[in-house]
């Protein structure tokens, strides 16, 4: 007698939902030892299916208002997660680029924007290209428009050709995915909105989820990512997409809040906000990616961008580059994107893990999706109240604000240290 496995999969809107095993009994005369020997095999590939199914890389369009030169060096910075992180399957990467901060002094950049007289810079397609050679990939790159949306329903199709690339690159790797994606939007939602525009049952279909990280936590402050498109955010947060919201500023300006009167630079539940002390850890990551932010954070304008990746020889920036403090506002969605945890250790250490290598000695902290009710003026400002029961939008809730900060000025090191190209 030996048993004979027959898997079958059951597929739903391309999305594995289940496995079924069917073990029939058939009369062989075997020897004992040929018995032992198939089903040992039938075990194997019962086991090599499983992990084929539970391995599955998460699909990610990026948006990203990467420049080069930085504006932010923040955008730099967190264009590594996107590339490194094991779960992420990163399909393409969209510039999201505003004429005003091209210029050398952008001192006219509109309402809720700050004068800017660090320029000229362009989009960012060289971190882009370095990141691509680092890590020996191929990730499309495009930059959308350069102007603002004229309504909440423009498609934008009268941008010169080269703009409009990034809209059709959106559109063309959500056609050509078998599965939903996920978006993860930092900077203007322009892009989003014009190729939604463009195709909204193409987005119903084939768009998991828009992560944004956008917005203030109460309606009292024009948000950067707002103020950079307000059309574009009030079309999204007024549509039936599925989008989590991550806001970045605090509306606790007239309070003493957590460090900060500052809007932008202060701390609730529900933004993402936090500081780290300085970057020092960077000396001791991968050389390459060490070097990556070097170039980036040292506004280096050299023409052989790519050999600069080989080399500590080649160039040099000052040494106390890294000594300073750093602003972030990414790394709560990326944990979330990537279906990661934020934990305690029993050491007291914090980390970012996958939700696989946590153990029942860690202490998960928040970083959830909570479904919530929306209110959006025409100026871009919003507001929200959670609900019990189903929602196509969803609000960041982080908990306390204090141990959030702690944990990932520990967690974010640790992560970044861990990635090997």
């Amino acid at each position: 007698m030996i048993l004979k496995a027959v898997f079958e999969d059951r597929r739903e809107n391309q999305e594995y939902s289940g496995q079924h095993i069917y073990f029939y009994i058939l009369p062989l005369k075997l020897p004992m030892f040929l018995m032992v020997y198939f089903f040992c095999l039938i075990v194997i590939s019962f086991d090599a299916y499983t992990q084929s199914t539970t391995n599955k890389k998460i699909s990610v369009i990026l948006i990203t208002d990467l420049y080069h030169p930085y504006q932010d060096p923040g955008d730099n910075f967190d264009l590594v997660t996107a590339f490194a992180l094991p779960e992420i399957d990163l399909k393409a990467i969209i510039l999201d680029c505003s004429e005003v901060f091209r210029k050398p002094y952008a001192y006219d950049a509109g309402k809720g924007l700050y004068p800017d007289n660090n320029g000229p810079r362009d989009p960012g397609f060289i971190p882009v290209l370095q990141l691509n050679y680092i890590f020996g990939r191929t990730v499309p790159v495009a930059t959308g428009p350069f102007s603002t949306m004229k309504n909440t329903n423009d498609k934008m199709f009268d941008v010169p050709a080269f703009q409009q690339q990034g809209i059709e690159l959106i559109l063309k790797t959500l056609r050509e995915s078998e599965e939903p994606l996920q978006i993860a939007s930092f900077g203007s939602a322009r892009t989003i909105a014009a190729a939604y525009n463009r195709d909204s049952l193409l987005f119903m279909k084939k768009v998991k989820e828009i992560h944004l990280s956008a917005g203030t936590s109460e309606p009292l402050f024009l948000e950067w990512n707002v103020a950079l498109d307000t059309n574009a955010i009030v079309c999204l947060l007024r549509s039936q997409l599925p989008v989590s919201i991550y806001p970045c500023a605090a509306a606790n300006a007239d309070s003493m809040a957590y460090g900060s009167k500052n809007y932008p630079f202060s701390y609730d539940s529900h933004n993402t906000y936090y500081k780290l002390l300085n970057l020092s850890f960077i000396e001791k990551m991968d050389p390459k990616l060490k070097r990556y932010l070097k170039y980036a954070f040292g506004r280096v304008k050299r023409n052989d961008f790519l050999r600069c990746m080989d080399s500590d020889t080649i160039f040099s920036i000052d040494e106390q580059i890294f000594s300073h403090e750093h602003f972030v506002w990414e790394t709560s969605l990326w944990v979330n994107v990537s279906g990661r945890k934020l934990v305690k250790a029993q050491d007291g250490s914090y980390y970012i893990k996958p939700a696989s290598e946590t153990s029942k000695f860690d202490k998960i902290l928040p970083n959830d999706l909570r479904p919530c009710k929306l209110k959006v003026e025409n100026s871009g400002l919003f507001s929200f109240h959670e609900i019990e029961g189903n929602s196509n939008f969803h609000i960041f809730y982080r908990g306390d604000i204090k141990e959030n900060e702690k944990a990932f000025r520990i967690a974010l090191p640790n992560l970044y240290l861990s990635f090997k190209p």
